[in-house]
């Protein structure tokens, strides 16, 4: 199983970004990427990453209904805007997906 990560505030609150009229929360392929993205958004200043999991997922489903989106963020240094948008269904087989053996 893949482990992604998520900006996730002290209280709980997720860090999401607004596209149009819907909100996509940021989603990383590790922590350190993260970081990076966070170093150059002064929005995520009091935000850490998160390890996120399947029950992470099916609340945020519940509290944002099938509108939620995912932004996959695979080059942290660019523009947050250059992210993959994906959805639930998406992100779900992105998380069970094997790691790539080394």
């Amino acid at each position: 199983m893949k482990t992604l990560y998520a900006m996730r505030r002290a209280n709980g609150d997720w860090f999401a970004v607004e596209d149009g009229r819907h909100s996509a929360m940021l989603v990383f392929h590790c922590a350190n990427d993260a970081m990076v993205a966070r170093s150059r958004d002064s929005g995520m200043e009091c935000f850490r990453p998160v390890a996120i999991d399947a029950n992470a997922v099916d609340q945020l489903k519940v509290t944002e209904g099938d509108t939620a989106s995912f932004l996959i963020v695979s080059e942290p240094l660019r523009k947050l805007n250059h992210a993959r948008r994906v959805g639930f269904a998406e992100l779900a087989l992105l998380m069970v997906a094997e790691e790539p053996r080394l």
